[in-house]
């Protein structure tokens, strides 16, 4: 701004204290550049969860199947975690902000075009686009914070960065479910157009131009990981609509043999591989992206079955179902500053052991009220449990995964952390398709059409426990899933940055500085 001086904090501290050896640099504040990367991640997770909200929505209007309407979400996931990889080390090449402003473009682009879609086959090609988005934006986030932010205060940022998960999760399925109700489904894609503008905006003008670094990009890694990937989901979302057939069976270990190969790559590859397996020496990283997997299959999994369970069995509007979702999410939000805090200060194996084991007790309680008749106010203690859970969950992880990564690697590391966690989300979603046309079918169901949803009245009472049974276990995945993310979290070691356990204590000075056009 003309005529104003902007105060930054200058922090001196010593070599020991910068992770791999890194000099101390005095940078400008940088709590305005990740509150406009925040605007984009925010609607990536909205869109996520909004969808949820509007499947029952989307069966019936576009006369689709269960399991193709899954798709909408898991070709979403599937586009958004393939290329993350390369993604991340796009940003390291040619700046963060340059390729988050590019995705950012792309996905409001492609927002348009699934709200202007006719048919799910165009529907899901749209959200492939989608996805390839998405993936140009997510690494940058964390990239900048691992560059911006000292060790010692990456908690608190990525405090803000799991407080915008829940508040993302408390808006999506609550705006689509008013939306779907007042506009139609269209409008929870619609919906993203502004904000795009306006997550624009704020990043073209509030985030720096980080040095760049220069990039060898492994293609063969890149394409190894994809059809990997591609073979691997595929034939686990097809598998029961297929009946396990030998061409199903044959897709999956393919892909299971691909990805084998891909890791084998990666180790003989003496360039530049596209992931860098030294970063997995740091336990802290390696388990965290396990635990991180975990998280994005369970959340990605749950949903789905609780929205379909609400509005079929209970009969409640796209709006009354998604409030069901509001102590979790609140609880989330609320929780976010204080668990930041504490993840500069305690061992995370304390806040992401106690987060997990919270997630598995919500889950589990959460199957035990979903009946056709029991008080709607039964499934309150249960998201609150979850809430907390989950708030203990996102920041400590993901502060704990990145305090040591050196900078030439923060966008390797932060796309192999995202890559992970969509992994899990894309497995989460095809797992979840198959497991509820299986629980139907063993209650004597058919396949779920559309039918039933709070749009045209309730499921009847002959078939509705049934139906609730089903949906009940087929959200039992989520907390087994959950357990191995808690067993990770439980083998955390004892963080090494300064300022944890009153190490290495850093000088501060306030002084002037100019702002430097962008």
């Amino acid at each position: 701004m003309v005529g104003c001086k902007v105060y930054v904090v200058t922090r001196t501290t010593s070599s020991a204290d910068a992770p791999h050896g890194q000099p101390a640099v005095a940078e400008r504040e940088p709590w305005p550049a990740l509150i406009a990367l925040c605007i984009g991640f925010f609607m990536i997770l909205v869109d996520t969860t909004i969808v949820s909200v509007a499947t029952p929505a989307i069966i019936e209007d576009l006369r689709a199947e269960v399991n193709s309407v899954v798709w909408v979400t898991s070709a979403y996931l599937l586009a958004y975690a393939v290329p993350v990889l390369i993604t991340g080390r796009l940003g390291d090449r040619f700046g963060p902000k340059r390729i988050y402003l590019i995705g950012l473009t792309v996905f409001t682009l492609a927002s348009l075009w699934c709200g202007l879609t006719s048919t799910i086959d165009m529907l899901i090609a749209a959200r492939v686009v989608q996805g390839l988005g998405a993936s140009m934006m997510t690494p940058q986030t964390m990239a900048v914070i691992t560059r911006i932010f000292p060790a010692q205060r990456r908690g608190a940022a990525m405090a803000l960065w799991g407080a915008t998960a829940g508040v993302a999760t408390l808006v999506g399925p609550i705006l689509g479910g008013v939306l779907v109700d007042g506009l139609g489904w269209e409008w929870i894609f619609f919906i993203n157009v502004p904000v795009g503008l306006l997550g624009f905006v704020a990043a073209w003008r509030l985030v720096p131009r980080l040095e760049t670094h220069s990039h060898r990009f492994d293609w063969l890694g890149v394409a190894l990981s994809g059809a990997g990937m591609f073979l691997l989901v595929f034939g686990i979302q097809e598998g029961h609509q297929h009946h396990w057939s030998a061409t199903i069976w044959a897709m999956i270990i393919a892909g299971l043999v691909v990805f084998g190969l891909f890791v084998l790559w990666q180790a003989r590859n003496r360039q530049e591989p596209l992931v860098p397996l030294r970063l997995f020496r740091d336990r802290n990283f390696s388990l965290a992206n396990v635990a991180i997997t975990t998280m994005g299959f369970s959340i990605t999994a749950m949903a789905i079955p609780v929205m379909i369970w609400a509005q079929v069995v209970r009969g409640l509007s796209p709006t009354r179902a998604a409030l069901l979702l509001v102590p979790m999410a609140l609880m989330t939000l609320v929780l976010a500053r204080q668990v930041g805090r504490l993840t500069d200060r305690v061992h995370p194996r304390l806040i992401t052991g106690t987060g997990f084991a919270l997630l598995v007790i919500g889950l589990v309680w959460l199957t035990r009220v979903m009946t056709p008749d029991t008080s709607l106010w039964w499934t309150v203690p249960p998201m609150v449990v979850f809430g907390v859970g989950n708030a203990c969950v996102w920041a400590p992880t993901s502060a704990t995964a990145t305090r040591n990564l050196p900078v030439q690697l923060a966008g390797a590391g932060s796309g192999i952390y995202n890559a992970t966690r969509q992994v899990g989300a894309v497995i989460g979603s095809a797992a979840i398709a198959v497991l509820m046309d299986s629980r139907l079918a063993a209650e004597g169901l058919p396949s779920f059409q559309g039918e039933g949803s709070g749009r045209t009245g309730s499921l009847p009472a002959a078939v509705a426990d049934s139906f609730s049974h089903a949906m009940a276990t087929s959200v039992l995945i989520t907390p087994a899933a959950l357990v191995i993310g808690l067993i990770a979290a439980l083998s955390f070691e004892r963080p090494r940055h300064a300022g944890f356990a009153s190490a290495g204590a850093a000088s501060t000075r306030v002084s002037p500085a100019s702002p430097q056009a962008d």
